[in-house]
Parts: C-alpha cells; structure tokens; sequence
C-alpha cells in the first residue's frame, strides 16, 4: 500500500492518524464476508419520507392538506 500526499505538509501525527482510519476500514473490508449484504443507507428508508401520519379522507380533509396539525 502507497500513500502519497498530493498537497499540504501533514505532520507525522496527522498522517499517522490518516493512515491508521484507511488501515482500519480496509482491513473491516477484508474480514466481512463476501457474501455478506451491503449495509443499507439511510437515505433509501421508505420510512424517512413519510414521517408524518396522513389525514384519513373525510369531509373536510381538503382543509388538512396544507395546514399543519
């Protein structure tokens, strides 16, 4: 593995540090299972869109549309 730095002058804890975070994560990569799944983002959960309870119809759900409860 070859680290190079393009730009900055880190100081030796720094790379240190930066090297000891790309280590870690490609040796996390390493141990999983290769058939184990993707962990799922957040960003695709269904639930985060609808967090709030829709207004079930009735006769005055038209004036619930808009305004907050």
């Amino acid at each position: 593995m070859t680290i190079k730095v393009i730009r900055g002058n880190p100081t030796p804890e720094e790379l240190a540090a930066a090297l000891a975070v790309v280590r870690a994560r490609a040796a996390a990569l390493a141990a999983a299972p290769s058939d184990a799944p993707e962990p799922t983002s957040a960003w695709s959960d269904p639930g985060r869109i609808a967090q709030h309870r829709v207004p079930h119809p009735s006769a005055n759900a038209w004036s619930r549309t808009y305004w907050p409860a």
